[in-house]
């Protein structure tokens, strides 16, 4: 697998994320400003992009947020989501950052928790899905 890390949004996370949260899940309002001051990463199978995520630095949370992680319907329950997190987090390491947080789609909220992160406040809606904020102490993760 390939990973590549893009300082804009590239056509390969457009397509990934048009097809996972505007397609399959209905998200209207799916690109915003954001993608214009994060960090984007898309891991490739051979040449095909199969995941794709987001990191930016949230100044009111004073934490790295991870965003937008998308995989496509084919190579989901093969552990690429877990891929794409680790990813996220080493890169937000390699930042100096010392944690991660992510707003998770409350039906998914499990998976997340199994890579360690841990609910923070309750849960809203975001375009009438429920979500929820989640953080992790990457400062306790093995170097």
């Amino acid at each position: 697998m390939m990973i590549k890390e893009y300082n804009y949004l590239p056509e390969e996370a457009i397509k990934i994320r048009n097809e996972v949260f505007v397609k399959e899940q209905g998200f209207v309002e799916e690109f915003d400003e954001i993608d214009d001051i994060a960090k984007h990463i898309v891991l490739y199978k051979k040449e095909h992009p199969i995941s794709t995520c987001r990191i930016y630095f949230n100044i009111e949370q004073q934490s790295f947020v991870i965003g937008r992680i998308a995989v496509v319907k084919e190579w989901r329950g093969k552990n690429i989501g877990t891929k794409i997190i680790n990813i996220a987090e080493d890169s937000i390491k390699t930042d100096g950052g010392k944690s991660a947080m992510l707003s998770a789609q409350v039906r998914v909220a499990e998976f997340y928790e199994k890579q360690g992160y841990k609910k923070q406040g309750n849960a809203y809606l975001d375009e009438e899905c429920p979500h929820i904020w989640m953080k992790k102490n990457l400062e306790d993760m093995d170097k």
